[in-house]
Formats: structure tokens, C-alpha cells, sequence
């Protein structure tokens, strides 16, 4: 790697650790920029979920005393379904050809965007339906499509974890971030296990994103709870990801 290529995944890293706690988002920085420098798509998606691992952990240890069960499954019932989703979903993107998926991100952050830009409003329509209150057979599914999704493409993985949340009957947004914390944790330690095993891991950038990640996610912990005006936030991540999708349906 360059000193220009280190410079890039150290920003692109701390951006994307600090947009993860925050309001999600964070892979819009860290897979184009793996990508950028040279690393092939599936390893490159491989190695943005191992990066991401310290980041996601030092926002759920800031998040510690905020999470507690509001639905029908416990912490660690939603922690077993999500090893399980994210183990699935690693295989799924361990036989994916890379042609396949280089031509399947583009469509993937779009999905992302939308869903990242529409969460609030999502959010919104569950609560105002009332469905907070689904059953533990409605929430073991919920958690085992969005863990899967998660295994197999980390980005959007956190706003889709809010949405689930509000699904299954959470309510404390503090609470509810501390837990998409924690359970991006778990899905991409699992995936990352896996992809260690499939030799999909470009160590030297993952290292140097890895660092830069962790500070951004434990300083994006503590700064989510003073940012009074989120939305604007949201606006930004959202153009970014829309962004970098049109590089890629360019490209």
C-alpha cells in the first residue's frame, strides 16, 4: 500500500466507525474505499465486516447500560438468531462470483440509501400501526432475515436493525442503538470467522481501517447523544450513498 492508500482507509475508517454509532452508514465509506485501493469486491465486503468488528464493539460497550429487553426474545435469544442469520449470509456471499458482485453493490447501496434515508418515517409507520408488540416467532424471523442480509452486505445493516427493533417491541432509541451495536458486533464477528476460514481477508488494509474504525465508533458513542439535529446528518450519509452508487452503476 501507498501512504496516500494508508491515508485514505485511516479516513475513510474513522468516518465510517463515527457515521456507524451515530446514524449508520458507515460502510458507504469503508467498501468504496477498499475498493479504491485495490481490493477485489467479495474480499473487499469481506474485509469492511472485519474492519467494522472494534468499531461496532466500542459503541455497544458505550451503549452497555442502555440495553435491556423491551420485546418478546431476551438479548441473548436475538444474539443466538443473529449468529445464526450472519452465518448464513457469509456463506451466501462466500459462493457469490466477483462479477456477480460487483454487479450486485450498486443495487445493494441503493437499497441501503433508500432504506438508510426512509428509517425514521419506517420507524414511524411501525409504531403508529402498533405492531410493537410481535410474537417471538415474528421476531425470530424478522431478526433472521435482517442478520442474514447483514452477514452477506453490512451496509445498511444498522438502520434495518432499528426498524426490526421498533418491529419486535422496542422502544428506548438509546437502548435500540446500543443493540444495533451489539448485534452488528455479533454478525460480523460470525462473518468475519467465516471469511477468515474462506481466506477472503486483505489483512494490511483491514488493519489500518480496523484502528480508525474503533476510535470513530467509541467517539461517535458518546458525541450520538449531543447531536440535536440528526436529520441533517441523515441528509449527508444519504447523499453519500447515493454518492457512491452511481459510481459504481458508472463503473
Amino acid at each position: 500500500m501507498t501512504y496516500f492508500d494508508i491515508l485514505l482507509l485511516t479516513v475513510a475508517g474513522f468516518g465510517a466507525g463515527l457515521l456507524n454509532a451515530v446514524a449508520g452508514g458507515g460502510t458507504f465509506l469503508s467498501l468504496p474505499a477498499l475498493i479504491y485501493v485495490g481490493v477485489p469486491p467479495v474480499s473487499a465486503n469481506a474485509t469492511a465486516t472485519l474492519a467494522a468488528l472494534p468499531g461496532y464493539a466500542s459503541s455497544a460497550w458505550g451503549f452497555r447500560h442502555d440495553i435491556k429487553r423491551e420485546g418478546a426474545l431476551s438479548t441473548w435469544a436475538i444474539a443466538g438468531v443473529s449468529v445464526v442469520g450472519s452465518a448464513v449470509g457469509a456463506i451466501l456471499l462466500i459462493i457469490t462470483p466477483g462479477e456477480t458482485f460487483l454487479w450486485v453493490v450498486p443495487w445493494l447501496l441503493l437499497f441501503a440509501t433508500f432504506m438508510f434515508a426512509c428509517g425514521p418515517h419506517l420507524l414511524r409507520a411501525v409504531r403508529d400501526r402498533g405492531v410493537n408488540s410481535a410474537g417471538a416467532a415474528v421476531s425470530v424471523a424478522a431478526m433472521l432475515a435482517v442478520s442474514t442480509y447483514g452477514g452477506y452486505f453490512n451496509g445498511g445493516l444498522g438502520i434495518m436493525l432499528l426498524a426490526t427493533f421498533g418491529l419486535i417491541g422496542y422502544a428506548n432509541l438509546h437502548g435500540m442503538n446500543g443493540l444495533k451495536s451489539l448485534v452488528s458486533a455479533v454478525v460480523s464477528l460470525v462473518s468475519s470467522i467465516t471469511f477468515i476460514t474462506a481466506d477472503l481477508i486483505a489483512w494490511q488494509p483491514a488493519i489500518v481501517m480496523a484502528c480508525s474504525i474503533t476510535v470513530g465508533g467509541y467517539l461517535g458513542a458518546n458525541l450520538s447523544r449531543r447531536i440535536v439535529r440528526t436529520d441533517l446528518l441523515r441528509h449527508f450519509v444519504t447523499v453519500i450513498g447515493l454518492a457512491m452508487a452511481a459510481v459504481f452503476f458508472l463503473h
